[in-house]
């Protein structure tokens, strides 16, 4: 279940900040610590107000708790294009279908209520599992940006930029999405 962050949800994140600090390692904005948790929601929050960004809350129904937040940024409705980013989950919610259903909902919501024609993806070059689950989305690379943006631990980092366009999720990747979901309930 997704729905939007809100100041009030520290609490329900704050078990990731302070026990998961390596979830925050490719991350531009750090949400280690209690301050940096409430630091981070305050800026997704008014982002949001300012229809820059959009973050969510992501709920696993399966595990009956909150997993971690993802969300819309770079919004741009004139040229029907956005990024979806700043995604993670807490260690026991990683290899499970959640990451996709709720890739499936915001895609969905992107291309038929945003009427976007293209939902951008950027991933530190070393973040391996980010790119592994973007390419099992079937998102196509589209290249490197080099040094595209602070690095929170050095010099400046290089990203990988994978999208999907609106006709491919259409016609094509959210049938193959919602296979892989629907294999993954029948073996489960």
């Amino acid at each position: 279940m997704l729905r939007p962050l809100k100041t009030s949800d520290l609490g329900k994140l704050l078990v990731y900040a302070c026990n998961e600090p390596e979830l925050w390692r490719f991350s531009l904005i750090s949400a280690a610590g209690v301050d940096n948790m409430r630091n981070y929601i305050a800026a997704a929050v008014k982002e949001r107000k300012q229809g820059r960004q959009y973050a969510f809350i992501v709920y696993d129904k399966t595990a009956a708790t909150y997993a971690g937040s993802t969300r819309f940024c770079d919004i741009d409705l004139e040229t029907q294009c956005a990024q979806m980013g700043y995604t993670w989950y807490g260690k026991r919610f990683r290899g499970t279908p959640l990451n996709k259903h709720c890739k499936l909902l915001l895609l969905d919501f992107a291309f038929s209520k945003m009427n976007l024609e293209r939902v951008e993806f950027r991933v530190d070059v070393e973040n391996e599992i980010g790119r592994m689950a973007l390419i099992s989305l079937g998102c196509t690379q589209e290249g490197r940006l080099r040094a595209c943006g602070p690095n929170r631990n050095g010099p400046r980092r290089d990203c990988y930029v994978y999208s999907i366009l609106k006709p491919e999720w259409e016609y094509d990747l959210r049938f193959k999405l919602l296979d892989r979901l629907n294999h993954f309930r029948l073996i489960k």
